[in-house]
């Protein structure tokens, strides 16, 4: 890679919940200031992600949060709703890359070169610190969402079809927090 190159990382969180807006990240990392530990979040606890998520807000050169709505989700679909919330990560930094590396195998339109890897939030640390900001940022709604609509336990699954999730959808019904084109939802509707 060449040192003078400012590249983004980019990545989502939270395609697969039932409940609750996507979010993406975009980081650049400034290579005077390293942050040692960057891993992809789901590797990692909670505690560990919370503060690489602030070493990251610190230390980047530009990073920036974004997220779709359920609304969106619901209209566009799961994967266009993520592509949407990276172009507005992209779109957010303070700092404008050359190159946007996205995780995974689809790249948002943002008009600069992009390149998609496969498991980049295991090996490039931008996307890795992407990957954290987006999962502590979602899951940090989350906890709020928790706090308005405590009977679903967004607290502890996050949104995502558990068991325990499925159970209180079935006693609670809907929430407008709730992805109705998911099929577990829709289901219940």
């Amino acid at each position: 890679m060449n040192a003078s190159l400012i590249v983004c990382g980019v990545d989502e969180a939270g395609r697969g919940p039932l409940a609750g807006p996507v979010y993406a990240a975009a980081v650049i990392l400034d290579p005077a200031r390293p942050i040692p530990g960057l891993m992809d979040s789901k590797k990692l606890s909670e505690k560990r992600r919370d503060r690489l998520a602030l070493e990251i807000r610190e230390h980047a050169a530009a990073w920036s949060v974004a997220a779709a709505s359920v609304e969106e989700i619901d209209r566009f679909n799961i994967l266009r709703a993520s592509l949407l919330a990276m172009r507005r990560a992209v779109e957010g930094l303070t700092l404008r890359p050359q190159e946007v590396w996205v995780d995974g195998v689809h790249c948002p339109d943002t008009g600069l070169p992009s390149r998609a890897i496969v498991q980049g939030d295991c090996s490039v640390a931008a996307i890795s610190a992407a990957s954290i900001l987006a999962k502590t940022a979602r899951d940090a709604l989350m906890l709020e969402l928790h706090g308005r609509y405590p009977q679903y336990g967004f607290d502890g699954h996050k949104g995502y079809p558990t068991a325990a999730h499925i159970e209180a959808l079935r006693r609670h019904g809907v929430s407008e927090v709730h992805r109705r084109s998911f099929r577990p939802v829709r289901e219940l509707l």
